[in-house]
């Protein structure tokens, strides 16, 4: 699958974070949308046209642990990079073994992330 053919849902609650994200990827050629929050995600149909998801952890009501739990049970599990800014004593590790197929700490690194997007939209 190639960049333009992957479509990554980016989900954050800080309009920041999600703005340069997006920003980032459609840099890189891929098509980006945006998220407030898991339930926005999920209620607006984006996890059927989506190829991979970016979330953040601490969000409202459904945090990032939980919509990967969510994605991780349906049929046709999708990729999940997981990202936080919050000091945690769960470590990357813990969210791999959970099923993410990455991990950043914030501010992302974004020559790393787009690394693991090019390996993740492979197809």
């Amino acid at each position: 699958m190639g960049r333009q053919a992957c479509t990554i849902a980016v989900i954050d609650d800080d309009l920041r974070v999600l703005e340069s994200l997006i920003n980032l990827l459609a840099s890189c050629g891929y098509k980006a949308e945006g998220y407030g929050s898991a339930e926005e995600f999920l209620e607006s149909g984006g996890l059927q046209k989506s190829s991979c998801v970016i979330t953040d952890v601490e969000m409202g009501q459904m945090s990032g642990l939980g919509l990967l739990h969510h994605i991780s049970s349906t049929a046709n599990p999708l990729p999940v990079v997981v990202i936080t800014g919050k000091p945690s004593e769960k470590s990357e590790s813990f969210y791999l073994e959970n099923g993410a197929a990455g991990f950043f700490r914030k501010p992302v690194d974004g020559d790393a992330l787009v690394d693991l997007l090019k390996e993740v939209c492979k197809g």
